[in-house]
């Protein structure tokens, strides 16, 4: 397990992460959900201080791609691997699993929360993955948990350089 200042590349998923896990469906078939705006700037502060950052999700969603794409956000979709992923894009940067976190809030993020070096997860997940966290956010997902962690990862990449 690895300290918040070892943290070299965050994984997010997105229901549930980003936004609160509802979404609005109108008589079309569009799609929205509610994020918080906040979480933008947590991301700029991963980039102050060097940290890479890319969203996976189990959806192939215009919304997913549409807030990513609004963030500067990496992001790949339907996925059904999300750990194949989570190794591929930690591989691609040459950063070892051990110095990656992965915030989920589900059963199909239990294993990428297994395998990476500092499972997190949002006030509200699902009571089946808390057990594999090794932080547990105060905020809920889509009520500002991504800043909650960019904030966390932020703070502590700071202490370790004036120190």
């Amino acid at each position: 397990m690895i300290e918040l200042a070892d943290v070299r590349l965050v994984v997010f998923d997105f229901d549930g992460v980003f936004t609160d896990n509802r979404v609005w469906t109108s008589e079309s078939g569009a799609e929205s959900v509610a994020c918080s705006r906040s979480d933008g700037l947590g991301l700029r502060r991963l980039d102050e201080v060097d940290v890479a950052y890319v969203i996976v999700s189990t959806e192939t969603n215009p919304v997913v791609a549409a807030r990513a794409a609004k963030l500067g956000v990496d992001c790949v979709q339907g996925v059904d691997d999300k750990l194949a992923v989570v190794r591929a894009e930690a591989a691609v940067r040459g950063i070892a699993l051990c110095a990656v976190a992965y915030l989920g809030n589900d059963i199909n993020d239990a294993a990428c929360l297994g395998a990476v070096g500092l499972p997190v997860v949002p006030a509200d997940a699902w009571p089946e993955v808390v057990p594999l966290a090794r932080l547990i956010l105060t905020r809920a997902g889509g009520h500002g948990c991504v800043r909650e962690l960019c904030d966390a990862i932020w703070n502590a990449h700071r202490a370790e350089v004036a120190a």
